[in-house]
């Protein structure tokens, strides 16, 4: 059948995978690690060019022989991002990323505009925050006029990729509900909310047009010659990192929950219908399959504990091993991990708290366990939100670089009190991307059902299959109580 290429261009880096459907195993892959350009204010920026030469890398990592026998190629990209065009697709500004809080007083601005957060749900499902594709735009009307007055095509990170790849612009559904202007109850943009973010322009006409899941577009014969891979190549429609990430632990289908771990730390599962709250407590997406995905994302997971082992001068696999001689609720030490900022809970210019120190308590070992459990209490937040919802769950299955610690997967355990699972392909969202792009193909040939794909494709490692203790369950829930009160009690802090 040939190979399927995943391509992941997340925030750190871009990963590349080259699946091979007949034997079942991913036969090679590569990284690209990518600079991030942070600001004080906030804005956390890439230009969409170092996406490309990482992706260009990657390829040329790749053995010439396997690149001939390319098949099609699937592109996850990070969220939220917004890549400005002109009209001969050239980039005018850096892409400023789903992790930019600087954009935080134009969400409320938006938000004001529409009639307030509630009538943002009710127009499109979500209200508008921290991160979010929409705020970005009257940030750079207002920061960079002469960019904004070139606009013509409002591209998404993962959009862009697509059209370096092909020469073609579109969206898909399920990264197009992350601008926030997507009514994914009826999967059309909401005109309302395109107006509440320019009333003076149709922005709508800077949208690309929104293609079906399945879509494939033939590779720029040019471009396949300098990748060295086939022309007869075709791209799928792709979509975000998290939809991606979907289809590659296999949550296609209801009742399975998947977490991810890395700079920011999601969980999410699949709909059938749209899953939204009139409250705004989970992000209430579609997916890339033609579902939806109801979605809580924190913006500091990996974040908060890579922080403190460079503080204290150990690496984070150093820092799996140093938690051994601690237990559950770091022995008091509590700590509210927002270093970013966070979407969720709702607080973009929060930051991080350090609670309940003392003389005997305040170790690198504890430290550095507050900040992994602060990151998942902080999940769980948002998971009693979709328990609340009447949403349920007997499993995670867990993504991400905190997939591979056994301390993350027993805390997560634990905290959750659900049994884990790590799919065997730890790159959930490139593997995912590869599996889009091979439904796609055989779609194309005739019906394909992609739950039956993803059960064939996507295999657990049982080696790597952890369990809750029950007294650490119970061990660690006056702590996410205690959580919660500190959460409610800074909150006014950050609340401007």
């Amino acid at each position: 059948m040939g190979l399927f290429v995943g391509l992941d261009v997340g925030t750190q880096s871009v990963k590349l995978v080259a699946y091979d459907p007949d034997s079942r195993q991913i036969v090679a892959s590569a990284g690209q690690p990518l600079d991030l350009a942070a600001g004080d204010d906030g804005s956390r920026e890439q230009r969409a060019d170092w996406w490309v030469d990482a992706v260009r890398a990657c390829f040329g990592r790749i053995d010439p022989a396997l690149r001939a026998r390319v098949v099609a190629i699937g592109v996850s990209g990070q969220q939220h991002g917004f890549v400005p065009l002109d009209r001969s697709g050239s980039v005018l500004a850096p892409a400023k990323l789903w992790c930019d809080t600087s954009t935080s007083a134009e969400c409320d601005e938006i938000m004001d505009a529409a009639g307030g957060a509630r009538r943002c749900i009710e127009l499109a499902g979500n209200p508008i925050l921290a991160g979010y594709t929409a705020s970005k735009l009257p940030w750079t009307r207002k920061h960079r006029s002469q960019a904004y007055a070139k606009l013509a095509t409002i591209a998404l990170p993962h959009d862009y990729i697509n059209y370096w790849l092909t020469g073609e612009l579109w969206m898909e559904h399920g990264d197009a509900s992350g601008t926030g202007w997507l009514d994914v109850r009826t999967r059309e943009w909401s005109p309302a909310m395109l107006a509440a973010t320019d009333p003076d322009r149709d922005l709508g006409a800077c949208l690309p047009p929104l293609v079906d899941a399945a879509t494939l577009v033939k590779i720029k014969p040019a471009l396949a010659d300098e990748l060295g891979l086939p022309h007869s190549v075709q791209v799928s429609a792709g979509g975000g990192d998290n939809m991606m990430a979907a289809i590659g632990t296999g949550n296609v289908v209801p009742g399975v929950l998947s977490m991810s771990l890395g700079t920011s730390g999601t969980l999410f599962t699949y709909a059938d219908h749209p899953v939204v709250d009139d409250d705004g407590r989970w992000a209430a997406f579609c997916d890339s399959t033609g579902g939806w995905l109801p979605l809580i994302c924190t913006m500091n997971c990996t974040v908060a504990t890579e922080a403190v082992g460079k503080l204290c001068g150990f690496s984070t696999k150093e820092g799996d091993a140093l938690l051994a001689g601690t237990r559950p609720g770091a022995d008091g030490l509590l700590m509210l991990p927002f270093l970013n900022g966070e979407r969720t809970p709702d607080l973009p210019n929060g930051r991080g708290n350090l609670f309940g120190m003392t003389a005997a308590n305040l170790t690198p070992a504890n430290l550095y366990r507050a900040a992994m459990e602060g990151a998942l209490y902080s999940l769980k937040n948002g998971y009693d939100a979709l328990v609340d919802a009447g949403l349920q769950f007997e499993a995670i299955r867990l993504t991400g670089g905190g997939s591979q610690s056994l301390v993350w997967r027993q805390m997560a355990a634990d905290m959750f009190g659900l049994p884990v699972d790590v799919p065997e392909q730890a790159e959930g969202a490139a593997f995912g991307a590869a599996l889009q792009a091979l439904w796609a193909v055989q779609r194309g040939g005739g019906d394909a059902d992609l739950s039956a794909l993803a059960a064939a494709h996507v295999r657990l490692d049982p080696r790597l299959a952890t369990h809750p203790h029950a007294e650490a369950t119970a061990a660690y829930d006056p702590v996410y109580q205690r959580f919660l009160s500190h959460l409610d009690a800074i909150r006014p802090l950050y609340a401007g």
